[in-house]
């Protein structure tokens, strides 16, 4: 079994009386893929913050590579790569000017930093444009050219935040398909997302985080375990009630462990669905509201946050 490179240890930050990672401890093993799930507001961006020497912990520690993120910061700014939620870019310079402008302050430079630079330009697909100014890019593209800038250095542990956010579908397959072919050369990657299907994906390992807490570590099949056999039965609903009306209406059936509504859409979490599905639209029929269509579901890692917090990871 590989070794963890990355160790945190009841790792917290408080801005203030708001206290954002509330001692979050996990580990990541080399050259695997493992994802932060959570909502918006998780703390999923202080604790990637907290981890590459941005920001200091307010208690707690964590070790990358055998080194201290507070006592032996330098060392672990050498091992890790970054890719932010935010674009790091400037739009007036060039594709090609941005890698030498990062590479550059990573130390690289000369004949190894332009061979570095064609390297990564070819990894994300994008040799073509490298003379383009950024300006002139597409939102998929500037996360791209951003992945690129954090490979420059050929980093062990690549942080990558939330990379896929506002891009159209294609630029985020291509990320998809980029950050398994990062594992399968070798690289450690933690990903963070509140695309529960982004994690399913990708993630050897997850880690569910929420309200600035750990609430679950594992395989996805182990995290599924958790909650036994529980399915997800989905109603689209017609209009006429409320989202609060909505779980009101379902939340005492039999066999329903959990109620969210969003958007017209109610996500029942059952022990049984096939069950359950007569009395939910005997429910529905009996206060005026038409199903237009129904869906089961299967145990997944939505279903697992759902049992775990009551309350579904988009809400």
């Amino acid at each position: 079994m590989n070794e963890p490179i990355l160790m945190t240890d009841n790792l917290r930050k408080a801005f203030g009386d708001n206290e954002a990672v509330k001692g979050v401890s996990f580990s990541v093993l080399r050259g695997e893929i493992f994802s932060l799930l959570g909502p918006n507001g998780a703390g999923k961006t202080t604790t990637i913050s907290m981890l590459s020497c941005l920001l200091e912990p307010t208690s707690g520690t964590a070790v990358i590579g055998g080194h201290s993120i507070t006592n032996d910061n330098l060392r672990v700014r050498e091992l890790i790569g970054i890719v932010p939620q935010e674009i790091a870019l400037y739009d007036e310079l060039t594709a090609r000017q941005n890698l030498v402008f990062w590479g550059q302050m990573y130390n690289l430079s000369g004949k190894a930093l332009k061979a570095r630079i064609d390297e990564v330009l070819e990894q994300v697909n994008l040799t073509d444009r490298a003379n383009d100014r950024v300006g002139t890019f597409s939102g998929g593209m500037k996360r791209r050219i951003n992945i690129a800038a954090g490979l420059l250095h050929k980093p062990q542990l690549l942080f990558m935040d939330e990379p896929t956010v506002g891009i159209d579908p294609q630029s985020r397959r291509r990320i998809l398909d980029m950050v398994k072919e990062l594992r399968d050369q070798g690289m450690t990657v933690l990903y963070t997302t509140h695309y529960m299907e982004e994690a399913e994906e990708l993630s050897d390992r997850v880690g569910i985080i929420d309200h600035g807490e750990l609430i679950a570590v594992g395989t996805q099949a182990e995290l599924t375990k958790t909650i036994g056999q529980q399915e997800t039965l989905r109603l689209h609903l017609g209009e006429g009630f409320t989202g609060e009306e909505q779980v009101h209406l379902f939340e005492d059936l039999p066999g329903v462990l959990a109620v969210t509504a969003l958007n017209g859409e109610v996500a029942l979490s059952v022990t049984e669905a096939e069950e359950a599905l007569p009395g939910a639209i005997s429910r529905a029929n009996g206060a005026g509201v038409p199903v237009r269509t129904i869906d089961i579901e299967e145990p997944n890692l939505e279903a697992v946050f759902l049992h775990l917090t009551g309350r579904a990871l988009r809400d």
